[in-house]
């Protein structure tokens, strides 16, 4: 999960709604931020920065301001755990009562009446 935050040289709340409509069109956003007091816009979630950034110069002034992985919650990150516990619990469960039969194959000794070798 990825972090941009960037600034952005907004004049109204029209230029804020218009950068925020350009930037949830992107696929993979998972949260947008803005703050119209330091005119800075917070975009996280699976998506290319580079895209974003410009799109966005191409309406107005942007500055970098960082660019990194996001910081989950501690909170989500046990819940994440949970989840995948109960899954491999399931799994497990699924693998126990419904085991693949054992196959086997017998293949015929063949003598070759004919072998020198032999």
């Amino acid at each position: 999960m990825r972090k941009l935050v960037v600034k952005l040289d907004l004049h109204d709340d029209r230029d804020r709604s218009k950068a925020m409509q350009v930037v949830s069109g992107f696929g993979g956003i998972g949260s947008l931020n803005m703050d119209m007091k330091d005119n800075k816009l917070t975009v996280s979630g699976e998506f290319d920065p580079v895209k974003v950034v410009n799109k966005l110069r191409k309406s107005w002034h942007t500055d970098i301001v960082s660019v990194g992985l996001a910081k989950e919650d501690e909170g989500k990150k046990d819940e994440g755990k949970k989840e995948e516990d109960q899954v491999a619990n399931l799994v497990k469960a699924y693998q126990a009562y419904y085991s693949r039969p054992l196959t086997y194959h017998y293949v015929p000794y063949e003598e070759t009446p004919n072998c020198v070798i032999c």
